[in-house]
């Protein structure tokens, strides 16, 4: 979303449910183009004709280095550039320590983490040499709480890879600048998404009780935040994350 591309493209990943669906078709209704990515199959039947003109769906493993080279250049060949990454696509675990192995660790950090880099990685490739662009990435209220696990809720494997990617993002931020790309997270509290969906009444019921708006979020809410660090209104930020959880906690 920079000032010197006439088409605004996006790649949304994470797009085939929560966040980056809505993001998705946020984006569409303001006009902008988009290649919607994710390991999933991507529901777009509901969608109006004139909005699916300017979608292209994919399948996208984020832990590949291959399927982010390949969706980035399938985003350039349909659209003719790409100036944003939105970046959802993540895995869950709820598992506590004690319950938890390093299979599982190792795999929620290699999707959560190195998927984070890897897809960074090459959209920037193209960025760099076509007038920069802007990448937001995505942490967890759970980071600031350490989360545990338990009940649905995030346990050490998530709270880790959302942690490491909160560093990784400042350090993409600092070595990207210099080639005009800007690069945030946003760190949403509960959400409504597939990731609450295992939530318990009662873990719900509490998590929207310590907000200060007394109440979970909406993954639009979450989405609006993420599409407006992208665009030209955010090009004086870079290095952020602003946490989005109603209240929740404040700070980093």
């Amino acid at each position: 979303m920079t000032a010197n591309t006439e088409r605004k493209v996006a790649l949304v990943t994470g797009a085939a449910s929560g966040i980056g669906a809505a993001a998705m078709r946020k984006l569409l209704a303001a006009g902008h183009w988009v290649c919607a990515a994710d390991i999933q199959d991507i529901p777009v039947d509901d969608m109006q004709k004139p909005l699916r003109a300017r979608l292209k769906t994919t399948r996208c493993d984020v832990s590949s280095w291959a399927d982010c080279q390949r969706v980035v250049a399938e985003t350039v060949s349909a659209f003719g550039g790409l100036n944003t990454l939105l970046h959802f696509a993540a895995i869950h675990s709820v598992l506590p320590w004690d319950e938890l192995d390093a299979e599982e660790f190792n795999q929620v950090l290699a999707v959560n983490v190195t998927g984070s880099f890897l897809i960074s990685k090459a959209a920037a490739e193209h960025m760099k040499g076509h007038g920069g662009g802007a990448i937001v990435m995505t942490g967890s209220g759970s980071m600031n709480s350490g989360g545990m696990g338990g009940h649905g809720r995030g346990g050490p494997a998530y709270t880790s890879s959302k942690g490491a990617i909160i560093a990784l993002h400042r350090a993409l931020a600092k070595s990207l600048a210099p080639h005009g790309i800007r690069v945030n997270a946003v760190s949403p509290g509960a959400t409504t998404t597939a990731m609450t969906a295992d939530y318990s009444a009662d873990a719900l019921r509490r998590v929207g009780e310590r907000t200060a708006l007394g109440r979970i979020g909406t993954a639009e809410e979450i989405a609006a935040v993420a599409i407006f660090l992208a665009s030209d209104e955010a090009s004086y930020v870079t290095g952020e994350i602003v946490n989005v959880n109603g209240g929740g906690s404040f700070g980093i």
